[in-house]
């Protein structure tokens, strides 16, 4: 039983009624010729065309339907009975038509011409959707609404050479509705399109539609932006605002921190002498020790039994060396050394650890330039050993340790140079007292002022000669005689057997003895070898009676050329041999008398 309710397919919550389509519960009012093609509109259809009025639709109906017969208006029903029009065919860039969807088409239906007078009679009310707009129905948080159209398709296109750029474009808009058509049974239906502006009363009647934009180019969709507005614009950004504060702010923190650096590299650099510190090669540690023979070795086991001795007399003062003889204290130096305290001076006799003790004068000969200085409370001091001076050779390596300009343990190395090599010092007193005369041995080791009295050590750190006197270069002198030059490679120092016989009278008895052979020389002879004068000093004969000469057969007026084989050149080369023999040798004398040679053999005497 049909109540006057709709028998069809319920309407969606998105369509709404339109004019120009039959609702499904009325009867066609005729029939429409087979002839004739019918327009189906799909059930889910609708469009958002501005609404038609019944006197514009019968209008319509009527020239389309028949020209020749204007008699018989056909009025549109009423917006609560018309049924949704068909969408207008949308043609694409190529012109083709496309369906808005692929509905089932349903049968045309006929008005009746009781309906489309009444429909004239009744005020058009204007249309309403089914139910109140949905906020949250829309992009993006539901599907397209009723007034929302789909976006368009997006193709992408090359990047040009300056970044994207995007055309200008406006807002799309809806579909175009099509006209409501009515069938005729003797023409075909054409296709009358929809207003462009929107009937009085229409709140709901979508925009004209705008250009679409170019479909080479990307577009964006924004479903927030208003009706009419491009949904992008062409070129560059809209720049941002930008914070001059903020910039001005973190320029001047920029400036400060960029200066405290600079700053402090400046004056790192300043302070060290570049960036990075130059680091250079360098072996590691090792061992100390030295080899006992190398000038290392020697050097560190003779210097603890060394010392420096300073003297101050009445109206003068020096500085020389010594070395230790035994335990007892008894220190071994140059005559010339202690000479300026005379008998009333101090001596001060210093270690090489540092410690420093007075010292008195046992002994002293001017003859043999030697002196024993005694130092007492003093304990473990280290005696230095004795080596035997007949056993050098010319070449050997040695060492000379001393105090030159007061620079104590001052270690010089050199050789031998030479052997037997007679040297005369002294002499200031005018008599000829204090010369000493000395069978010496010869080095090119460093020996300056101050060195005298200091040992002149061979390879195992014994002592072979007493380190006293140099030659200097221009004034001819000594340093036995006062000479204060430096050296020039040409060292003298004492046999350490004669120093030995020496230093133990002088600890023994205070004094020493000197060999003679109890003649006197003519120190004024230029010939070759030594000339016994004619008389002595004092007057007497040049040849002590019952002396070592005498006995000998020397006599006055002899030349004596050659001592034990060795020649001899002068006077002083004769003391010079027969001081470098203890009293009581014997030695054989070559002399030469008037033009003929004869041997002598003399043994030697002794005088204090």
């Amino acid at each position: 039983m049909n109540e006057q309710k709709p028998t069809g397919p319920k309407p969606k919550w998105w369509s709404r009624p339109q004019a120009g389509r039959p609702r499904e519960t009325e009867a066609p009012a005729a029939e429409t010729p087979a002839s004739a093609p019918s327009t189906e509109v799909p059930a889910d259809t609708y469009d958002l065309a501005p609404p038609v009025s019944a006197g514009e639709a019968a209008a319509t109906s009527a020239a389309e339907t028949d020209p020749a017969s204007p008699a018989h208006p056909i009025s549109a029903p009423s917006p609560q009975d018309a049924p949704p029009a068909v969408p207008a065919p949308q043609s694409d860039e190529a012109g083709a038509p496309q369906a808005a969807h692929d509905v089932p088409p349903e049968p045309a239906t006929e008005l009746s011409t009781e309906s489309v007078r009444a429909t004239e009679s009744e005020p058009l009310a204007p249309r309403q959707p089914l139910h109140a707009p949905d906020p949250y129905g829309t992009p993006p948080y539901g599907g397209p609404g009723p007034w929302a159209p789909a976006p368009p398709v997006q193709r992408p296109v090359p990047t040009p050479p300056g970044g994207t750029s995007l055309p200008q474009q406006s807002a799309y808009a809806a579909p175009q509705a099509p006209a409501a058509q009515v069938p005729a049974p003797q023409a075909p239906v054409q296709q009358t399109p929809a207003p462009q502006a929107p009937a009085p009363g229409a709140s709901y009647a979508a925009p004209a539609a705008p250009p679409v934009p170019p479909a080479s180019q990307w577009v964006q969709y924004d479903p927030w932006a208003a009706p009419g507005e491009p949904l992008s614009r062409i070129g560059r950004p809209e720049p941002k605002r930008r914070r001059r504060g903020a910039l001005l702010v973190g320029a001047v923190l920029l400036a400060l921190v960029a200066g405290g650096i600079g700053g402090g590299v400046g004056a790192y650099v300043e302070r060290n002498g570049g960036i990075t510190s130059v680091k250079l090669p360098q072996s590691g540690k090792e061992p100390q020790g030295r080899a006992p023979d190398s000038v290392a070795g020697i050097a560190a086991s003779a210097l603890p039994s060394v010392v420096t001795i300073h003297v101050t007399g009445a109206t003068e003062s020096g500085t020389g060396t010594g070395f230790v003889l035994d335990n007892a204290g008894h220190i071994l130096t140059n005559n010339h050394v202690v000479q300026p305290a005379g008998d009333s001076g101090k001596i001060s006799v210093t270690f090489s650890g540092g410690e420093s003790a007075p010292a008195q004068v046992v002994g002293r000969d001017s003859g043999y330039d030697l002196a024993v200085v005694k130092v007492d409370g003093v304990s473990g001091m280290k005696p230095l050993p004795l080596g035997n001076s007949d056993n050098v050779l010319v070449g050997d390596p040695v060492v000379a340790i001393g105090a030159p300009f007061d620079l104590s343990n001052t270690v010089t190395s050199g050789i031998i140079s030479a052997k037997e090599r007679p040297i005369t010092a002294g002499g200031e007193s005018g008599d000829g007292s204090d010369v000493s005369y000395v069978d010496a041995l010869q080095t090119d080791a460093p020996i300056n002022p101050g060195n005298s009295g200091g040992p002149l050590v061979d390879s195992k750190a014994r002592v072979i000669g007493i380190n006293s006197a140099i030659r200097s270069a221009g004034s001819g002198s000594t340093e036995g005689s006062g000479g204060q030059a430096g050296s020039i490679g040409l060292g003298f120092a004492i046999p350490v057997n004669q120093a030995k016989r020496v230093a133990e009278e002088l600890i023994n008895t205070g004094k020493a003895t000197h060999p003679v052979i109890g003649v006197t020389l003519d120190m004024k002879f230029t010939g070759d070898g030594a000339r016994v004068g004619d008389k002595a000093s004092d007057g007497k004969p040049a040849v002590a009676a019952d002396g070592p000469g005498a006995k000998a057969g020397i006599r006055s007026q002899d030349v004596i050329t050659k001592v034990d084989g060795q020649r001899v050149h002068s006077g002083e080369e004769l003391i010079v041999k027969i001081r470098a023999h203890r009293p009581g040798d014997q030695l054989k004398l070559t002399v030469q008398r008037d033009g003929k040679q004869q041997e002598l053999t003399l043994t030697l005497g002794s005088s204090s």
